[in-house]
């Protein structure tokens, strides 16, 4: 079985993140990975069974997002993480932009990134008892970044929070949505997209050129069993014939 991983992005410690899910694959010795920095080994794509993508402010050009579109309908299945769906730019008056450069990307993955919150502990809810994905969770709280997004598509949500309040760092930054989505499925031809927001890590030298050093070194999502449970299953939930 092969898996795809496209690891790479800003702001961002990608190194721990690609080490961390690099561990995840090799529980299973059916699986063979190959790994890249963008999303320019289209070879590869089309001949994996998963694609895996944590990434940030990081995107396929025109060419790439139509041969993942090709894979996706053939019945490929991608497993996106965090910060996939991100497109950040920096205003001059000191606003986070996200702006729609990449609309049939983020038309794929279902949503596009427009803010998040201060870290801080939330609820994560159960939407969906009965999927592979939730079967036998219980609502728990995280500490991570909160992501808002707007939908793109039509998505089937498994996990969500609620947000009520301000990003002050983004220009979209007021919010009220009682279901901000954690997890959730979209079908696409005959694969679909899996995606979990959770998952944010930073190390000391992440931020820069935006900061020279980060005093406090951040691993979010990972620091908790339920999201290490959480990735485990979406490595099922693209690779069925491992069961």
């Amino acid at each position: 079985m092969q898996v795809h991983l496209v690891a790479a992005g800003k702001y961002h410690d990608i190194d721990f993140a690609r080490l961390e899910l690099l561990k995840l694959f090799a529980e299973h010795a059916a699986i063979r990975t190959s790994v890249s920095s963008d999303y320019a080994d289209t070879d590869r794509i089309a001949a994996a069974d998963l694609l895996v993508t944590y990434t940030c402010d990081l995107v396929p050009d025109a060419a790439q997002t139509e041969a993942i579109a090709g894979w996706l309908e053939r019945g490929g299945r991608w497993l996106a993480l965090h910060g996939t769906n991100s497109l950040l730019r920096f205003a001059d008056d000191g606003k986070v932009d996200c702006p729609d450069d990449n609309p049939t990307f983020m038309a794929l993955l279902g949503t596009r990134f427009a803010g998040h919150p201060p870290i801080a502990p939330f609820k994560v809810e159960v939407t969906r008892a009965d999927h592979a994905m939730t079967h036998g969770l219980r609502d728990f709280s995280i500490e991570d970044e909160l992501y808002l997004s707007h939908r793109t598509a039509e998505i089937d949500v498994l996990l969500h929070t609620s947000f009520t309040g301000s990003c002050p760092e983004f220009r979209d930054a007021e919010w009220d949505d009682p279901q901000v989505p954690v997890l959730y499925e979209r079908r696409v031809g005959h694969g679909g997209v899996l995606y979990l927001t959770l998952g944010h890590c930073r190390g000391h030298y992440d931020l820069r050129p935006l900061s020279r050093f980060w005093p406090h070194p951040q691993h979010c999502g990972w620091n908790y069993p339920v999201f290490y449970e959480l990735l485990r299953r979406g490595i099922r939930w693209g690779l069925p014939q491992l069961d």
